[in-house]
């Protein structure tokens, strides 16, 4: 008896190689999920903009726009939170970085496991779909609110993808508590592990947007052990 799982969901799926949009479409298909499909960038864009899917899965190279303009348009432009999987050829640590950058919260280098898809994606929907309490959270002048996403730091709003969301807020509940790199993979992708760059590369992403423009550093690296957002300046609780 197959074991029951999660709700799949509505993917978009926007790849201009043939080949692997029909089997990645009648994969996905036959495992429940729905399946919308873009052959170029363009027709992506719109589609994300115009329909509300559980997650995209998004080649890097496209023609009309590619996999990078899509998302960052898609993040800055629509304000469309939509997890992104993004499919490269490309297995070095820049194009990864550039492309989580842009707004992209996993990627899978090809060639690629179909089953790695599926796992990768659910754990991207799970994430999403998983509800939090309402609650605020806050470390010196950085403020997250769990209801609504909301970022702030010393007033000013910060805009993180869902990845980024989700790992400020593991880190701030656990402030100033280091946290193990394990733990943290395993509370964002579950058993679907990344590779070694995907969690630098988000962490790279957060510190930047949370730290580099104001004049103290809260993301801290501790050497050998993880990392925590702590203000280090502040006395001790007692």
């Amino acid at each position: 008896m197959r074991s029951r799982e999660e709700p799949a969901g509505l993917v978009l799926l926007v790849e201009d190689n043939r080949n692997i949009a029909e089997m990645v479409s009648e994969y996905l298909e036959g495992r429940g999920f729905g399946v919308d499909y873009a052959a170029d960038g363009l027709d992506g864009y719109r589609l994300a903009v115009d329909n509300s899917y559980d997650a995209i899965i998004l080649d890097l190279m496209l023609p009309r726009l590619d996999g990078i303009e899509v998302c960052r348009r898609l993040r800055h432009d629509a304000k469309k939170s939509t997890p992104v999987l993004m499919l490269t050829a490309r297995d070095t640590l820049d194009d990864k970085v550039t492309g989580l950058d842009a707004g992209a919260d996993d990627y899978l280098v090809k060639p690629f496991a179909i089953q790695e898809l599926e796992a990768r994606l659910r754990a991207l929907i799970r994430r999403e779909r998983r509800q939090v309490s309402a609650e605020v959270l806050k470390v010196a002048d950085l403020v997250l609110d769990t209801a609504s996403l909301r970022v702030t730091r010393a007033g000013r709003e910060i805009t993180l993808s869902p990845i980024g969301l989700r790992l400020l807020s593991i880190l701030m509940r656990e402030s100033p508590r280091v946290v193990s790199r394990r733990d943290i993979e395993r509370e964002i992708w579950g058993d679907a592990l990344p590779d070694s760059d995907t969690l630098r590369s988000h962490l790279y992403n957060l510190r930047k947007a949370i730290d580099k423009p104001f004049g103290k550093e809260l993301l801290h690296t501790v050497q050998s052990a993880g990392y925590r957002i702590a203000d280090l300046d502040a006395p001790p609780s007692t």
